[in-house]
Parts: C-alpha cells; structure tokens; sequence
C-alpha cells in the first residue's frame, strides 16, 4: 500500500513541522523500513532548533551514543539564546515590559501607525525592537516551543507595520495552532489567511496560486480533526479558484475531497461535479478511493466497485488524516474507514436499485462486501429509514422495487411550473435591445 501513500506529495506543500505527524504515522503503520523513516525526521530536523531531539534520532539510527561534533556544537548555541531569551532578557525586553503590563497594552489603538509612533514617544520602543519580536517567535517554533511562538506573533501581527511579515507571520501562527492541536484558533488564522491570499492586491496570480495550493494542504490537519471541518473542506476546495488550483498542480488533493463528499451525506448533491473532476483528472491521478467512484458512477461496475472498496480499506487506513483511531473505547474503530463504507455500501445500493426493479439478495450481499444475514437485515433497515417503496420476498430471496410511474397530469404541471417566470423574462430580452436599437 506505500503505492498510495501520498507524504512525498504533501510534504513540498508543508511547513517541515508539519511533516514530523506524517512520518510518526508512517512509522507506526510500519509502511516503510524504520531506518528509512529516522533518517527523513533526522533530515527534517537539519533546519530547525531542536537538536536535543535530532541527537536522539542520530544515536537510535546508528547505534551509538556518540554525535556528531556540529550537533554538540549546534546545540550549545541554541541553548545560550534560549537563556538570553528567558534568563538575561531579550533584546526588545521593553517591548516585553510593555506586552506584560495590561494597562500599557490598552493604550493601543486598531491604527498602527500612532500605536508605532506612540511606542516611540512614550516608551523609546522602535521598530527594530518590533522586528526583534518576530525573530523571536521563528526562533521559539524552530525550538518546538510552539504555544510562545504563537503569542509571540500574535503581538508582532498588532504592532507591525511589515506587510509581507505580518502574512509569514499569519502561517507560522496557523502552524503553531495546527502542532498545539488547538483547531478552533487554527480555523480562524485559516479563514484570515483566505481572506488574504484571495484579496484583488495579492502579489501575483502565480504567487496567488501556490498559496492556495498551500493553503488546501495545511488545512487538511483542520479539516479532519474540527467537529464542522467535513463541511469545511468542501466548501473550500469547491470554491471554483480552489478547484481549479487543484486540478492545476494538486491532483492528490481529490482523495481528501472524494471521502469528504462520501462520508458527508448534506454534501452529496456535490457528487456529480466531483465525478466530472475525477474523469478529468484520471490521467493526473486515480486512487481505489477515485477508482470506486468511477466505476459506480461512471462504468456502473459493480465488480469493479466492489473490488475497489476492498482496496479502499487499507488506503484509508494507511493515511496520517484518514486513518485516525478513536482515543477512547474500541482502538480498532476508525470513524472515517467506517462512515465511508457505510455510506459507500449505500451508494452501491442506490445505484444497482435504480437499474434492478428485481434483485437477489445474495448477489447484492457479494457486491457490498458483506455475508447474506448482514446484507439482508442491513437492507430491511435501509428501506424502513428511506422510506423506499420496496420489499423483500424471504422465500425467495429478492428485493423486489416498485416502478411508480408519475402520472401525465403531474407531469403537465411541473413542466409548467415558473413558467410566466421564464416568459417574462424572455419578454424582456428581446424588448430590451429592441428599445436600445
């Protein structure tokens, strides 16, 4: 299953933070060889502050309690500025003073410019101490402290006057929310982000593009851990320029779209436009999650269907956001494996109901995976739920679907419907440029 496995394409997408809950899930569902897996997190770790922890990797790769002379000396430089930072004080310590006294901070204002002007005057804070802050807070996330970077720049983001650093630091807030596990205030620095990233005066559309590209990857930590984020995810990635970006050059995001519109019932009137993507978008990139759809929807392939929800399992299993297993109760419950072929076996349902008017139990039990007693209790439930105008014949072991033909009348009117609507609006596209003429 490492053929599905989608961390080589995220990662270029990912803050290298970001990518450490990747490879642990990796390392635990032993997809790859483990020495594969410490060197990538040692590699990753080249370029942040946390060497304690690259120390540790190194002896556990290699076998040894010895390092390498740059780490020893890596870590004795990280650790003065660290007492510097906590000990000694830093060298914006009276922007500090002034952040910890709640009755200075109130003599801020929503315009920055007096706040900066006012900071100068009053307390000989200047711009190079504001600046010192942000230092501080990138140097505090490269040391995965990242509750203190996050305050960090959320008081950079009020006082700063730097545009393009106020919007750096806008992601490293989003990433500090997203390693905190804090997903409502990471929606929130996502949705501001948004608001950015899709303003008329963003740098380019090239530029535009990547960031949404950046933007759909980094949400998916959001996405699949936010009790709202099924809803979230749709909404975004089928916004038509979110869309597009990704049939631009995010092709891998259609998995992550595709169970977001299987296991959210409210979004299934996205079905159709999702299917339209995946056909177009199948040379680019299929997986057995894609490859279920298409054949369902596309080929009606019931054997095709089912032999792609048997290989859908492990897909779902082996990915860092899918596969998550509940913390409390049963540890091998997997909310979104489960919701997904549940709603994937009503999917074949539907599908095969509306072709069939006379089905074999049995047979429709082998297309949904599932032993005969399963399927037929499972279907009693589902015509009962549904409401469908069905039955099952039991000594012969069919659902027999009842064909209600709609009757000439009813059919009249609803073709009649809103249609004086439709008529003045005719009306008036051709009145219109007859009175301009």
């Amino acid at each position: 299953m490492a053929a599905h496995d989608l961390t080589a394409r995220l990662a270029p997408h990912l803050d290298r933070h970001l990518v450490f809950p990747l490879l642990e899930s990796l390392q635990e569902r032993g997809l790859y060889p483990e020495e594969e897996i410490l060197a990538a997190k040692l590699d990753l770790l080249g370029g942040t502050n946390m060497v304690d922890y690259a120390m540790a990797i190194h002896r556990s790769l290699h076998g040894t309690d010895e390092v390498p002379g740059g780490m020893v000396a890596r870590r004795a430089e990280v650790v003065d500025r660290l007492v510097a930072l906590q000990q000694t004080g830093p060298p914006a310590l009276p922007l500090y003073a002034f952040l910890r006294d709640p009755q200075l901070v109130q003599l801020l204002r929503p315009d920055k410019e007096y706040n900066v002007h006012m900071l100068q005057e009053r307390f000989q804070i200047g711009p190079d101490q504001i600046e010192a802050l942000y230092d501080d807070a990138k140097f505090l996330f490269e040391c995965g402290s990242y509750s203190d970077a996050a305050a960090y720049l959320y008081q950079y983001r009020v006082l700063s006057t730097n545009s393009e650093r106020s919007v750096r630091a806008l992601w490293g807030m989003l990433a500090s929310e997203i390693l905190n596990r804090n997903w409502d205030a990471a929606l929130e620095e996502l949705n501001r982000l948004k608001e950015i990233i899709d303003s008329k005066n963003f740098s380019s559309p090239l530029n535009q593009l990547q960031n949404r590209i950046w933007l759909m990857h980094w949400s998916l930590f959001i996405f699949f851990n936010h009790e709202n984020g099924r809803n979230g995810i749709t909404d975004l990635f089928f916004q038509d320029r979110y869309l597009n970006a990704i049939q631009t050059n995010a092709h891998h995001l259609l998995r992550y779209l595709a169970i977001a519109v299987v296991v959210n019932k409210r979004r299934k009137n996205m079905l159709n436009e999702l299917i339209k993507v995946i056909q177009q978008e199948k040379r680019s990139y299929k997986d057995p999650i894609t490859e279920f759809l298409e054949c369902l929807y596309v080929n009606y392939d019931f054997d095709g269907a089912q032999q792609k929800l048997m290989e859908c399992e492990q897909v779902i299993l082996n990915d860092p956001f899918l596969g998550k297993r509940v913390e409390i109760g049963n540890p091998n419950t997997v909310p979104m494996r489960d919701e997904f072929f549940e709603n994937a076996r009503l999917f074949i349902f539907e599908t095969y109901c509306r072709i069939h008017r006379c089905i074999d139990i049995s047979i429709l039990a082998e297309k949904l995976n599932m032993r005969y007693n399963e399927a037929e209790l499972w279907i009693m439930n589902l015509v009962k739920s549904l409401k469908l105008d069905a039955k099952i014949d039991s000594a012969s072991g069919t659902l027999i679907m009842t064909v209600n033909h709609a009757d000439v009348h009813e059919q009249i009117i609803e073709r009649l419907k809103n249609l004086n609507t439709r008529t003045y609006m005719l009306a008036q596209s051709t009145v219109e440029p007859a009175q301009a003429a």
